[in-house]
């Protein structure tokens, strides 16, 4: 329960962080586009900025399904826990 629980709080976490962050100004002012020039454009392109976003938004179904898995499983344990005291 609680390896699925930190399962379902990663995928949660990093799509939040991978949809939210590529429209933010952290997103511009980042170490590897100022090393190197040729990154630059490409990390400011918004159909890049919508990939990592779009990878974001997959993170978060995963996460929302494991989720539901964890409490399917776990309902179904209580059933059989009910079900064999009586």
């Amino acid at each position: 329960m609680l390896k699925g629980m930190l399962i379902v709080a990663y995928f949660l976490e990093v799509g939040l962080v991978l949809v939210l962050v590529p429209w933010s100004g952290f997103w511009d002012r980042n170490y590897f586009a100022d090393a190197f020039p040729i990154l630059q454009d490409l990390l400011r392109n918004n159909y890049v900025r919508g990939g990592v976003s779009g990878l974001g938004i997959v993170n978060l179904l995963i996460g929302f399904d494991e989720l539901a898995s964890v409490l399917w499983s776990r309902r179904a344990v209580q059933t059989m826990e009910t079900l064999k005291q009586s």
